[in-house]
């Protein structure tokens, strides 16, 4: 008896009400699934899969839309029916809504306690491998002007000079900053390296005369002694 081609049903077998781009038509994208709208954009499967079921697994291995937004065109490439083209597109679009969420004015919030800038800079710092370092560029009322990535270390260090730290803060007009970084391993507590380079911006703050309000290193409550997930330079009392 001869086999279907298709392992999964073609679009065009579905009933009118099960396919996305009639539901999007007549409903709107509101009424659509994460996993249609991603097929909406994928627009066709591979064989014996339809994409519906593509869509399914790129949810399924990057937990959400959300997810996505750290996936590299390898990640995207790793999923059957996935080419260099369409990864390149996926990627085009996580970029586009990655600027358009740091640009967003709903995500310039006013940054004056190290609880607000560690709730700010957890979703950024979650699952991450490598240890980056940020500067918050912030106005006289403590309201983040930019957020700058200004490294992108090893799985076990970031190096980071004052000029690269202040550069975007003096380019911005701001009348403080905040530095942040992550430590991978989840334990905030700072090292030898840590406590240095916080000297340093200290003196070059005070140099140039822009607050270094504070330094924050990100971990996670579970590996943190404390139970806090981040470590406050400005707290502890070393600025």
């Amino acid at each position: 008896m001869p086999t279907s081609t298709y392992l999964t049903p073609r679009l065009a077998d579905l009933s009118v009400s099960e396919r996305p781009q009639e539901r999007l038509e007549a409903q709107g994208p509101q009424s659509l699934s994460d996993c249609e709208l991603l097929a909406m954009i994928l627009r066709s499967g591979s064989k014996g899969r339809n994409v519906l079921s593509v869509a399914s697994e790129i949810l399924q291995e990057s937990g959400s839309l959300n997810g996505l937004l750290k996936w590299s065109d390898a990640e995207f490439r790793a999923i059957k029916g996935i080419g260099k083209v369409k990864a390149l597109q996926l990627i085009t679009i996580v970029e586009i809504c990655r600027r358009v969420r740091e640009r967003s004015p709903v995500s310039a919030p006013i940054l004056d306690s190290p609880d607000l800038v560690f709730d700010f800079m957890r979703q950024d710092t979650q699952a991450l491998e490598v240890e980056k370092f940020w500067t918050l560029c912030l106005n006289r009322k403590n309201r983040l002007i930019k957020k700058v990535e200004i490294t992108s270390g090893t799985a076990s260090n970031s190096l980071v000079h004052p000029r690269e730290v202040f550069r975007e803060a003096i380019r911005q007009g701001a009348s403080a900053v905040i530095c942040a970084h992550n430590h991978p391993s989840g334990d905030p507590a700072p090292s030898a390296a840590d406590i240095k380079v916080t000297r340093q911006l200290r003196e070059s703050a005070k140099i140039l005369g822009i607050d270094l309000l504070d330094h924050l290193v990100v971990g996670n409550a579970a590996h943190d002694p404390r139970s806090k997930g981040y470590y406050s330079f400005q707290e502890s009392g070393l600025l």
